[in-house]
């Protein structure tokens, strides 16, 4: 039996609070060491971010592993050459030309051979003005050297002259015309003016910023060493400075926040630290459990490149909370009142619940007239969110480049002198023991234009003979649709080739054929994403609601949370549909209509569904919290948004800051990503957050906070409020004595 004069032990956040605020130097010392200990590794033993792309299960993965074991001369990915001569591209002035430039790539290094159009059948234009060379690489294209690559598109700038246009496009080209992120010195820029008109103070506006570059640069080293065991692909690096940055910011502005309103409330230094860890902490703690939940869930998808991206951005997450919670505090002990010093009087402000403020006034008057502004928020939502009715997935390919780049540049006049589906090119891959001869020729005859296989669907416009192998057992022919690759009866076209046509062309042959190519990897990308998606729908938001309902101890607010958030990211698809897709704001944005990048409702989910329940814990703990506290629902609501309400907002501003920036380059996909992603955070932190949520909060009154006694029982319970007594008055003094 327990001592009754024995003293009770406090929770653990609290006691590492009060160990962080005695310890402060020690600790600071400790993440120096540990973050010099990181970078020191990460230039040392790190691996690099280029992991090679597959697609296990697919039957383009198939194709092309036979390509690798029974064509090693053609496993690599190939570039187009094209030239352009309005005198003739056999002309006597013209084709000397064209020979010596062949002549000169076939010797570059990386470059296996050069095909010449003047001994391709089908490669010179009928008008005779266009001629595509075809340059084989040795390696696939994720895999070639960039600066080899460089070599070779600077060789074909340079065979420009008079009577003679040379233009150069393909996957491999594509690789000098990689998208960079690099908005992560904008996004910095905007955190840092958004900051110090939230705080009015040049201290309290810099830890944030500090903390979240302690979080990246640490997260970042921690990935760069593990890239030596695991393929992360070469955009890795920026992504998760990306999502380092903004959920670093968030972390630590929620922890600076509350400390700030301990000050601000009569507290002293101590105990601001303790309030601020044991509240802002625990939901730091939640947050960072659903968003690394989140990320994780990418690997229901079964794209291994795709599952390894999520798995750097939730370490890169995890390393946000751990320095939220480890090093944050030991920096505002070290701070302390300070934390206010070098501030502007007119922008100065005070945290915490005043009933002055107008998020106060916003919060009540919702609250008095709650219906309206719940269905009025919800049909803006909704209303955002049905262009994703129409949405069709695809990959964006050179078409909508810049006409700027060479792929674009190369893909016009490869469409104007063959046509559409000469930029889309399939792969048969067609294999039999003991000889691949007769079975080739099978279905080469079934795969020509106007034969068995193609009837009504627009279908195939070139089909080139069988290329066998040495050992005569695998033929690999080409076939160029009748369109492009973005058309929908591209994708029908392949669909039916594996479906039918293929399989009975082969049938009581013995042999097997595959359709791969990057066209088919594409449409293999498309189809398997659509096949998953749910999974990944299901598990991240089953597992967040099993998550909030303990932490919150309602089932309500977790499902309350799990729509609103799917209402955030559905907004962000309608408008990415809307603009990238239907082509509204087109000129604008500097774009050109197509489908939605495939792999994009993926990430948003992922993204948006991890950052909208940031927000969301960090709103609803704090509700919950006074809810506790005054066992009053309205109060709670409207104490709790005004108590939220500013850093919500200044958060979101960085986040939608950072991403608007993306929207300044000249990539689509990046343009994609930074609007959706920008749409959804404005709306998730306004129209959400500060409408929809204190509407339905009002209108559901105590049945917020309800859960069944026989649930309650078997749940963890988790104190996400970290309120030892509920009812205390609040902490003014504190025997421990402070600055």
């Amino acid at each position: 039996m327990s001592d009754p004069q024995q003293p009770v032990r406090a929770p653990l956040l609290e006691r590492w609070a009060r160990y962080s605020y005695r310890h402060r130097g020690r600790i600071i010392g400790a993440w120096a060491l540990l973050l010099g200990a990181l970078v020191a590794a990460a230039v040392f033993a790190g691996g690099s971010f280029a992991g090679e792309f597959s697609l296990p299960g697919s039957e383009s993965q198939a194709g092309f592993d036979l390509l690798d074991s029974r064509f090693p001369a053609r496993s690599g990915d190939s570039a187009d050459v094209v030239f352009e001569a309005s005198a003739g591209i056999d002309s006597a002035g013209v084709r000397p030309r064209i020979e010596a430039l062949i002549a000169d790539l076939a010797t570059m290094p990386g470059v296996v051979a050069v095909e010449s159009p003047f001994s391709s059948p089908g490669a010179i234009s009928q008008d005779g003005t266009i001629a595509r060379a075809s340059a084989q690489w040795d390696k696939r294209a994720d895999q070639a050297d960039l600066g080899q690559i460089k070599n070779f598109v600077a060789r074909i700038d340079a065979a420009n002259s008079d009577g003679l246009r040379v233009e150069t496009g393909g996957d491999i080209v594509r690789m000098t015309e990689e998208p960079k992120f690099g908005s992560e010195g904008l996004g910095l820029l905007a955190a840092v003016i958004i900051l110090f008109l939230a705080f009015g103070s040049l201290v309290a506006m810099g830890l944030p910023i500090s903390a979240a570059l302690f979080g990246v640069g640490s997260g970042i080293a921690i990935v760069t060493v593990l890239a030596r065991f695991i393929p992360f692909p070469d955009f890795s690096g920026s992504f998760i400075a990306m999502i380092g940055i903004g959920v670093g910011i968030d972390y630590s502005l929620l922890v600076v926040t509350r400390f700030r309103e301990g000050l601000h409330r009569g507290r002293n230094v101590e105990e601001s630290v303790v309030l601020a860890l044991t509240t802002a902490g625990r939901s730091v703690i939640f947050a960072g459990i659903v968003v690394a939940i989140a990320f994780f869930g990418l690997f229901a998808m079964g794209l291994p490149f795709i599952a390894w991206v999520g798995a750097a951005a939730a370490v890169v997450v995890a390393m946000a909370v751990l320095v939220a919670l480890f090093f944050v505090p030991a920096m505002l002990s070290l701070i302390g009142r300070r934390i206010d010093s070098l501030r502007v009087p007119f922008l100065h402000s005070r945290e915490g619940v005043d009933t002055n403020s107008g998020w106060y006034r916003l919060s009540t008057g919702i609250q008095k007239r709650p219906l309206p502004y719940a269905v009025g928020a919800a049909a803006i939502l909704l209303l955002l969110g049905s262009p994703v009715l129409s949405m069709r997935l695809g990959f964006t390919d050179a078409s909508n480049g810049s006409t700027t780049l060479h792929t674009r540049r190369a893909y016009d006049l490869l469409a104007k002198g063959f046509g559409p589906g000469y930029n889309a090119p399939l792969l048969v891959v067609v294999e039999k023991d003991g000889g691949v001869k007769d079975a080739a020729a099978t279905v080469q005859n079934a795969l020509m234009p106007g034969g068995a296989g193609t009837p009504g669907m627009g279908g195939i416009a070139q089909v080139a003979d069988p290329a066998l192998n040495p050992a005569g057992d695998t033929a690999v022919i080409t076939v160029i649709p009748t369109t492009a690759a973005q058309d929908e009866r591209t994708s029908a076209l392949v669909h039916q080739l594996r479906d039918t046509v293929l399989p009975r062309a082969v049938n009581g042959t013995g042999a097997q054929v595959f359709v791969t190519g990057g066209n088919a990897v594409s449409i293999d990308i498309s189809d398997r994403i659509g096949q998953r998606m749910p999974f990944l729908f299901a598990g991240v938001i089953g597992l967040s609601f099993i998550l909030l309902t303990m932490v919150f101890r309602s089932i309500l607010v977790a499902l309350k949370a799990a729509v609103m958030n799917l209402l955030s990211i559905g907004a962000a698809y309608g408008v990415v549909v809307a603009v990238f897709q239907w082509g509204w704001g087109a000129d604008f944005f500097g774009i050109e209509k197509g489908p939605v990048e495939v792999f994009l409702p993926m990430f948003f989910f992922a993204i948006l569904f991890g950052l909208s329940m940031d927000y969301e814990v960090f709103l609803i703990s704090r509700i919950r919290e006074e809810y506790v506290r005054t066992k009053d629902n309205g109060t709670a609501v409207s104490n709790g948004l005004t108590a939220t309400a500013r850093v919500i907002t200044a958060a979101a501003a960085i986040m939608v800051a950072v991403f608007l920036a993306f929207v300044l380059g000249d990539n689509r996909i990046v343009k994609e990503i930074g609007l959706g992603l920008a749409a959804a955070i404005f709306v998730d932190a306004t129209i959400v957050r500060l409408i929809l949520v204190p509407a339905t909060m009002e209108l559901l009154g105590d049945a917020n906070w309800w859960l069944p006694g026989w649930l309650d029982r078997i749940l963890p319970h988790l104190n996400v409020e970290g309120a030892r007594d509920p009812h205390a008055p609040e902490i003014v003094g504190s025997p421990a004595g402070g600055q």
